[in-house]
């Protein structure tokens, strides 16, 4: 039994987590080393002050990386913040959105819907699209933000329902985006946004801080008084040091871009992407035992979500999937069936060695889908 254990330990492991998830072999050294000694300081990165040289130079550089691989200018500003993405579904209306004022939004799925309800509290929400209706399985494209709209809201990628906007919609209204879960995988002219947030533990790092890139000439404009802390311009002036920073965190953040830049940028990120998503999407879409709702055009490149029909058989790949070493291919709680998370690190081993089990599964259970239709 321990020679077994130690065995299954050894194993080969595919994380598929959707976050927190896989980060690169070499990012996870670099941070191991520095929590027993940082740089040659002789002390540990969990020690050092926040205000000292030594982690200055670190937020100064993430910030300048995370500007130079979104090739923006000294118009926006970089802040590292508590409390994730789910903060900015109320910090982004706090700073944005006056009482009386109307906000467009788009509902493509969980984490929209909890923006839409956060944004309420602050002032009016016209909810411009909605994928509601189907099960959020698409994404509404034709649609009209109002010119009055303060701002217009949507998630980039949904994590949770397997959809991403490939292009986005054309308007003169600032938009705000929620790129948690696609953030950095990909190029694009990222001066189209006025405000991007996305929490770290999917494609930029460790859990535990909020990447916001805001343009500063929409800040200023809301009456209502603010809290100190939760007004982004204080975050500004005090160059993310308004409090004390997540400081591991954002030194994983570091490590991670630095990474992105070396392994030849979004360029390349988005190379891997294509090339890792169209190996799932092909693979499921040829096997009859799975099943893609989603729209093609629409369909994540981040997370894939599909369903086995007979629910029995479903929790058997499932198990199979565990005794391959696959972790975190169980569907969100809400939505069940399977999600394959395909971040920046996931290498496309893993994709492959994921499709062949599912290709060797439908082929061994394929006689009992044809036993159901007959």
């Amino acid at each position: 039994m321990f020679i077994l254990r130690l065995q299954t330990n050894k194993m080969k492991k595919h994380n598929f987590n959707s976050g927190p998830s896989i980060l690169p072999q070499e990012v996870l050294e670099q941070a191991a080393k520095a929590v027993l000694d940082f740089n040659g300081t002789g002390l540990s990165l969990l020690e050092i002050g926040h205000r000292t040289p030594w982690f200055v130079d670190v937020l100064e550089e993430a910030k300048s990386l995370v500007k130079e691989l979104m090739q923006l200018d000294d118009n926006y500003d970089v802040l590292f913040l508590h409390g994730g993405a789910t903060t900015q579904f109320m910090q982004v209306p706090m700073n944005l959105l006056d009482s009386g004022e109307t906000a467009a939004y788009c509902d493509n799925g969980v984490w929209g819907s909890k923006a839409i309800k956060e944004a309420s509290l602050f002032g009016n929400v016209n909810v411009v699209a909605s994928s509601k209706d189907k099960k959020y399985t698409y994404l509404e494209k034709d649609f009209i933000v109002p010119a009055d709209s303060k701002y217009l809201h949507l998630t980039s990628n949904n994590t949770v329902e397997g959809t991403q906007w490939h292009s986005f919609p054309r308007t003169n209204v600032p938009i705000v985006a929620d790129m948690s879960s696609d953030i950095f995988s990909r190029e694009m002219d990222f001066k189209e946004f006025a405000a991007i947030y996305a929490g770290a533990q999917k494609n930029m790092g460790a859990a535990g801080v909020n990447l916001l890139v805001i343009r500063k000439d929409i800040l200023g404009k809301v009456q209502r008084k603010l809290p100190a802390i939760m007004d982004y311009r204080n975050h500004i002036e005090a160059g993310s040091l308004l409090n004390t920073p997540p400081v591991f965190a954002i030194y994983v953040a570091l490590l991670t871009l630095r990474w992105i830049k070396k392994e030849g940028g979004l360029k390349e990120m988005e190379r891997r992407a294509n090339e890792k998503s169209s190996l799932l999407y092909s693979t499921i879409d040829s096997l009859l035992l799975f099943n893609c709702p989603i729209v093609k055009e629409d369909r994540s490149k981040m997370n894939a979500v599909f369903f086995i029909e007979d629910e029995a058989l479903q929790n058997k790949f499932l198990d199979e999937c565990k005794a391959h070493g696959m972790i975190g291919v169980k569907g969100y709680r809400t939505v069940g069936g399977i999600r394959v998370s395909m971040y920046n690190a996931l290498p496309l081993e893993s994709v492959q060695a994921f499709c062949d089990l599912a290709t060797s599964f439908n082929n061994a259970h394929i006689h009992q889908l044809e036993q159901m239709s007959a």
